[in-house]
């Protein structure tokens, strides 16, 4: 396994409470693979991967559990290391290529400094690697792009720019953090294919972090869900497409339009909304929103079951 997460735990103190954001999640990755993780916002997706690159540096945060990456523990690794892995073999395409974006330096400069921070390479090397980089993914003028400024190309190309920092050291692990929010259908169709080659091409391992169930039925290998800080179903993407456990991820699936049939009136909405991280329920935080709950919900946390397809729910696990 390239990645082993083990009873993840990441809280922060507030002035209203301890924030109890990942509560003892647990997952691995393997060479090549793709694991999609999805979830509502604020169910946790991306704090539990802004920990295991390394970049929860709140002082009020505290991170319990075991990352290990090929082998090495990660947790309490100090920053002069994980810097040395950031950005060589741990890369990270972020939401909002704006905010990524340094908007004084050309997309050019801010991808050369990147290269030059892991590699050693001359400046005029590391300026023909971006050059190939930003053809890599589809930039119609790489050379004449170099030399432009973030807020001087469209949010599809600023994503792509992101994208090719990412690549840049040819990283044996990327973690894309909802790389396709607030773009149009075909250029999320591109920055896709581009993650696949990225796989074919380097064998890299990608957790792929979104809200968008159809991105996952087309790219993932495996699907973690998650819901107020805790996975509520794995499983790979057929087992969780065809056959789901949870009702949470029923709900998700019964909330994408259909292709085929009669059009629904109204499409299925999931009634409520996520509970307080702060006044997280007794029993399954799930539970006030649930079609099929039921005494036991109420009364402790269902654990997540065993094998390669679970959930942790009790009417899961009812014989």
């Amino acid at each position: 396994m390239i990645l082993s997460v083990r009873d993840l735990k990441v809280s922060f103190r507030t002035d209203d409470g301890i924030v109890r954001a990942i509560d003892g999640v647990s997952f691995d990755l393997a060479e090549g693979e793709i694991l999609g993780v999805v979830g509502e916002s604020g169910s946790g997706k991306t704090v539990s991967l802004l920990a295991v690159m390394g970049l929860i540096t709140d002082p009020n945060a505290v991170i319990e559990g075991s990352i290990r990456y090929k082998g090495r523990e990660l947790v309490g690794l100090p920053a002069s290391e994980l810097r040395l892995l950031r950005g060589n073999e741990i890369a990270m395409i972020f939401q909002d290529p704006m905010t990524a974006l340094t908007p004084v330096y050309t997309i050019g400069w801010q991808i050369a400094e990147q290269i030059r921070a892991h590699q050693r390479i001359s400046k005029a090397a590391a300026m023909k690697r971006v050059e190939e980089l930003l053809a890599e993914v589809n930039f119609p003028n790489p050379h004449e792009a170099m030399s432009r400024y973030p807020h001087q190309l469209s949010g599809g190309m600023r994503q792509r720019a992101v994208i090719a920092m990412a690549l840049s050291c040819s990283p044996a692990l990327l973690v894309a953090d909802e790389p396709t929010t607030a773009l149009d259908v075909t250029v999320q169709a591109g920055i896709l294919d581009l993650v696949r080659k990225l796989r074919a091409t380097h064998n890299s391992a990608v957790v792929f972090i979104t809200h968008d169930m159809g991105v996952v039925s087309e790219l993932a290998d495996r699907v973690m869900v998650m819901y107020a800080g805790r996975i509520v179903e794995r499983g790979s993407r057929q087992d969780l497409f065809a056959d789901s456990l949870h009702p949470y991820t029923r709900a998700l699936l019964g909330s994408i339009p259909p292709l085929t049939g009669d059009k629904p009136h109204r499409l299925p909405a999931i009634p409520g909304s996520p509970p307080s991280l702060l006044r997280l329920p007794k029993g399954c935080a799930f539970a006030p929103r649930c079609p099929v709950r039921y005494e036991p919900c109420d009364l402790g946390k269902p654990a997540l079951g065993d094998g390669n397809h679970a959930a942790a729910c009790f009417r899961t696990a009812q014989p």
